[in-house]
């Protein structure tokens, strides 16, 4: 399913977590069109210029709400997040998943060679925070 780059779409990717509101990995990678593989090794390579308030791996106790929030949730937004639920090869995310706040999405932009860039995220990003529970 491929997710159109609207405010009311990427605000169903904010969540709020230890008080922050931020972005999955899984989501990123899919806004930037590269894999969740990819995109966390992107963060490792450079993690040096994250402080450590921009991104932060969540706890096996954060993981597993979230994933009961997400299975809970309307259809639509779970089909959005199946890679958080299911994987085909392993039954599940191997690792617990990043969270990158407004500032991490940021500053991932610049350390990601993708072909889609910050600009055209950027427009739709940020309204996306502001109107995220």
């Amino acid at each position: 399913m491929k997710l159109a780059l609207k405010p009311e779409n990427l605000a169903q990717l904010v969540f709020v977590i230890r008080g922050e509101k931020v972005m999955l990995d899984v989501d990123l990678a899919k806004l930037y069109g590269v894999s969740t593989k990819a995109l966390n090794q992107a963060f490792r390579r450079n993690k040096q210029r994250f402080p450590t308030d921009f991104a932060f791996q969540l706890s096996k106790e954060e993981f597993d709400q979230l994933r009961s929030q997400i299975v809970t949730s309307s259809p639509a937004i779970a089909n959005l997040r199946s890679q958080i639920v299911t994987s085909r090869l392993h039954g599940g995310r191997r690792y617990r998943p990043y969270a990158f706040t407004e500032q991490g999405v940021a500053m991932l932009s610049s350390v990601l060679r993708s072909t889609r860039g910050w600009k055209s995220i950027s427009r739709s990003c940020a309204p996306s925070y502001s109107s995220a529970a």
